[in-house]
């Protein structure tokens, strides 16, 4: 296993790694500077956008050149030619202390993501599904800060992490429907240490992979919900992580340079990098675009 930096940007809070198998490009966000990056797989011909507001998620889109960026108002499309921003849809009209946060695509190109409390401390968010004709469904609510949304290879189980209660829940996936039951326990985490749960990935083995932020830990979880591996990572404050590269077997961990509230440590000076683990011997699986 080696362990390396592979873009160092320095973002603010860095997030959101997706790797897009069509174009065989590395994305990833600045959720606190709102810019969207771009690079090859080993760190080359990098590319941004800046979107008008915080940013907590993307995916691009399977018609045309473009993306949906979740931002902290709401749905919005992003078009990589022109640069243009256009609002689709803010699920939280008058909840100012709220943002969109964390988000993926299932199977059937549907977009799910949560919100959360900008403070960190009430549960204020929400879990909302964007339908590919732009319709958006509550799926969940009393989240403080909505993360790590991915799905079992075979779609038919949703995970998801409410990052300061301490868990990762795992529901039961409608394909068919896009709803979500059977909310469960699928591993908890002791934040009495400092870290929480952030970003989420799957590979191929139908393991979860987190980045418990604040602890510097990538971990990975069989399907039972034991831990199967821990990887220490050489800073403390990695936000996500998403297997890319041309056979799908890098890890790519976003991490961020300044934490986003006072309580939280800092760190040292590869912070901010995207980071890539290899030589591990393991693949993900691809992720989805958005769009019928």
């Amino acid at each position: 296993m080696k362990i390396d930096v592979v873009v160092d940007v320095k973002t603010t809070l860095g997030e959101g790694p997706l790797w897009d198998v069509e174009q065989q490009r590395l994305y990833w966000i600045d959720s606190f500077d709102g810019r969207v990056f771009r690079a090859t797989h080993d760190g080359h011909e990098i590319r941004s956008w800046d979107v008008p507001m915080k940013i907590g998620s993307m995916a691009l889109r399977k018609d045309g050149e473009g993306a949906i960026v979740s931002l902290a108002r709401g749905f919005h499309t992003l078009d990589f030619k022109t640069g243009d921003v256009e609002l689709i849809h803010d699920p939280e009209p008058g909840k100012d202390a709220n943002r969109l946060n964390d988000g993926k695509v299932d199977k059937q190109g549907r977009f799910i993501t949560g919100s959360m409390d900008t403070m960190e401390s009430g549960p204020n968010g929400a879990l909302y599904r964007l339908d590919t004709d732009f319709s958006v469904h509550k799926l969940d609510d009393g989240i403080i800060v909505s993360n790590g949304p991915c799905w079992s290879p075979d779609g038919d189980t949703f995970y998801f992490a409410d990052s300061w209660s301490g868990e990762i829940w795992a529901y039961d996936y409608d394909q068919t429907t896009g709803s979500v039951s059977n909310r469960r326990t699928f591993t908890k985490i002791d934040t009495s240490t400092g870290g929480a749960a952030d970003g989420s990935t799957v590979d191929a083995e139908g393991c979860l992979w987190n980045a418990q932020v604040y602890d510097g830990k990538l971990i990975r979880y069989r399907p039972d919900g034991v831990i199967d591996r821990v990887i220490e990572m050489p800073v403390k404050k990695i936000t996500s992580v998403m297997f890319g590269g041309p056979n799908l077997d890098i890890i790519y961990v976003t991490s961020m340079a300044k934490p986003p509230l006072p309580r939280f440590p800092g760190d040292g000076v590869l912070r901010g990098s995207v980071f890539t683990i290899t030589d591990l011997g393991i693949r993900g699986v691809p992720e989805q675009r958005f769009g019928a």
